[in-house]
């Protein structure tokens, strides 16, 4: 069975802490990663080679690599250029995860040229387009990609206020490849609502693997009622 299929219909966890936050550390990332995968993860998205060697050694789980990397001040940073593409090939993941939006990339390259250099030069790999509208899905599906994901659905200054899961069921009516759920998929009610809607599988990421926002939602509701 391969990856994608062992995926389907499944949770996937987002084991990411960048260097501002508390748990920021490859052995605290493949513990969390550990974590997941006997709450019952089917995979695990991680961001950096390190973080993705250290998982490697707790789980067996489908991995989608990304490599988070600002370039000065381009708004496009997950695996941002081919030269993170690269170092995920070189590492060995089973899914390499980028930015597809419509946004210029640090490169100067359209997503549709970056992407027909990656997949030129890697035509076995995995690819997955995190996008921010169906539009973007469409237009990643058309540059060849194998999955593509609602990753950025309100984080591009154009879709402010979207919701991932109306985004999701477009997207899902005009692509035909795999579709993932994933941004603010922050309650099991939505991530059930996201495999109705038609999506393969669902990332999930801060609401389980981020400790200091999820005490942050327990203090602020409590803030006042004592």
């Amino acid at each position: 069975m391969d990856s994608l299929e062992m995926l389907k219909g499944r949770l996937i966890v987002s084991c990411q802490a960048l260097e501002d936050e508390p748990l920021h550390d490859p052995y605290i990332m493949g513990k969390m990663a550990l974590a997941a995968k006997i709450g019952g993860a089917a995979g695990i998205r991680a961001n950096t080679v390190k973080d993705i060697r250290a998982i490697k050694k707790e789980v067996d789980l489908p991995i989608i690599g990304i490599v988070k990397k600002n370039y000065g001040d381009h708004p496009v940073f997950i695996t941002p250029t081919f030269k993170e593409v690269s170092e995920l090939v070189e590492e060995g993941v089973d899914v390499i995860a980028f930015d597809a939006t419509g946004r210029k990339r640090p490169d100067g390259k359209t997503f549709a040229d970056f992407f027909g250099e990656v997949k030129a030069s890697f035509p076995d790999q995995l690819f997955m387009a995190d996008c921010s509208s169906a539009d973007e899905a469409v237009e990643a599906e058309r540059a060849g990609v194998d999955i593509v994901a609602t990753t950025l659905v309100g984080y591009t200054p154009y879709t402010e206020g979207h919701l991932p899961l109306d985004a999701l069921e477009e997207t899902v009516s005009r692509v035909s490849v795999p579709v993932i759920a994933e941004g603010n998929i922050d309650t099991p009610d939505k991530a059930r609502e996201a495999l109705r809607i038609g999506a393969h599988a669902v990332v999930v990421g801060g609401a389980i693997t981020r400790p200091q926002l999820i005490t942050k939602k327990f203090a602020d509701a409590m803030d006042g009622q004592a």
